[in-house]
């Protein structure tokens, strides 16, 4: 699917690591390369031609993604420099003001490390309580154990959309209006979903989502935070500077401009969200039904073809995302990933930044393999042909 897209393919690469970062279409160094040729300027900052043609392009993005996850406000959408810094801002500017001593946050062992140790370090500083949902047989989240996690101190659940390892597609709908019945706000790292289906935030009933430009095919340093109306007017700035103040004096006195503003502090990547915008209209015209189901018949097909081999475990063959993690018997996962790569098969090998989650699975690391749009079931025989090598551990020796 649109593979004369991206140049790279056509160099023999077989590109499996999808969840990590996703490769980028040549629309997107043709705008990149646009604004830096023909329109190169500050946003929000000149009166002149050019610098009004980049703050427009720029803001044509925000509503480019207001329409993507159907905000009802493009100024509830504030540009960061990715889903980290996205997190970071709405725990330290928005959870640090609310939050008391005793406060209870739930997490899962399964989360990203930028989803944890924000709230680690908030819990230190606030003395709150982290809990965990309970992971089922599957290493999946269910509705009936995150109402089992729940108390009356509970006052935040923040969480993935999609798993970076185990890949569950999370009930995010049921979870926040159980949440909202217990006055509990829900904040959802949307990295691994927002790249591969639909997400509409006034459907789900989101109170914050956050995700990155490049794992969806756009520019690396460009994340989104999205919040409702209402928690963003109280959500202080945690980084200070030029464009998010409307005045100051010597006397110490400021005023911070609203949303978005007051979230944008400096100059920001104006490149990569402009560029950002022409990716986000590139997906859309795909289709985010088409992407989501053309991975799930990939994702059955690779699962096919690796119970072939007797060798190979697989932790998350029911998951319905594009995620399938793996271990070779007898082989270390990276050794696996760097025998692979000699075939140019790129696969991630690690704890994929999620640390904790080896309570679950009594595995410290695995071999990822995250399928996209873009790959095929030919590049999954080729996968499956190198992983079926009788010779595979003497080459990796």
């Amino acid at each position: 699917m649109n593979r004369d897209d991206f140049n790279i393919l056509n160099s023999g690469i077989i590109y499996f690591d999808n969840g990590a970062t996703t490769l980028k279409p040549k629309i997107l160094s043709e705008a990149i390369s646009d604004y830096y040729n023909n329109y190169s300027s500050n946003a929000h900052r000149g009166d002149y031609t050019l610098s009004i043609k980049a703050s427009q392009k720029y803001e044509e993005t925000r509503y480019l993604v207001k329409d993507l996850i159907n905000a009802r406000k493009a100024s509830e959408i504030a540009f960061t420099s990715g889903t980290t810094d996205s997190i970071n801002k709405i725990v330290f500017g928005y959870f640090e003001n609310v939050l008391t001593r005793g406060d209870e946050i739930l997490l899962t062992r399964s989360e990203h490390a930028s989803n944890l140790l924000p709230w680690f370090e908030l819990a230190d500083k606030l003395k709150l309580k982290i809990k965990y949902i309970e992971l089922d047989e599957n290493h999946e989240v269910l509705l009936e154990n995150v109402e089992k996690a729940i108390s009356d101190r509970t006052k935040v659940i923040s969480i993935a959309h999609i798993s970076n390892v185990v890949g569950d597609v999370r009930p995010i709908k049921e979870i926040t209006e159980l949440a909202h019945k217990n006055g509990i706000l829900v904040l959802v790292d949307g990295a691994q979903s927002v790249p591969h289906l639909k997400v509409d935030v006034q459907d789900l009933d989101i109170d914050f989502l956050v995700f990155s430009a490049h794992k969806m095919c756009g520019p690396t340093g460009v994340g989104v935070l999205y919040g409702k109306e209402k928690l963003l007017n109280d959500i202080k700035p945690i980084i200070f500077g030029g464009g998010m103040n409307a005045d100051f004096s010597t006397d110490g006195t400021r005023i911070y401009k609203t949303m978005p503003d007051r979230l944008e502090a400096g100059t920001p990547n104006i490149a990569g969200v402009i560029g950002f915008g022409y990716i986000i209209k590139y997906l859309m015209d795909i289709g985010f039904d088409n992407i989501h189901n053309y991975e799930l018949e990939l994702k059955k097909y690779l699962i096919d073809g690796l119970r072939e081999i007797p060798q190979i475990t697989i932790y998350n063959a029911h998951s319905k995302s594009g995620i399938v993690t793996i271990n070779y018997d007898g082989i270390f996962p990276q050794d696996l990933s760097i025998y692979l790569d000699k075939y140019n098969i790129c696969t991630r090998a690690g704890n994929h930044c999620a640390k904790i989650l080896k309570e679950e699975i009594h595995i410290k690391n695995t071999c990822r393999i995250s399928l996209y749009f873009y790959n095929s079931k030919e590049e999954i025989d080729k996968l499956i042909e190198v992983l079926k090598n009788p010779n595979i551990k003497e080459e990796i020796i």
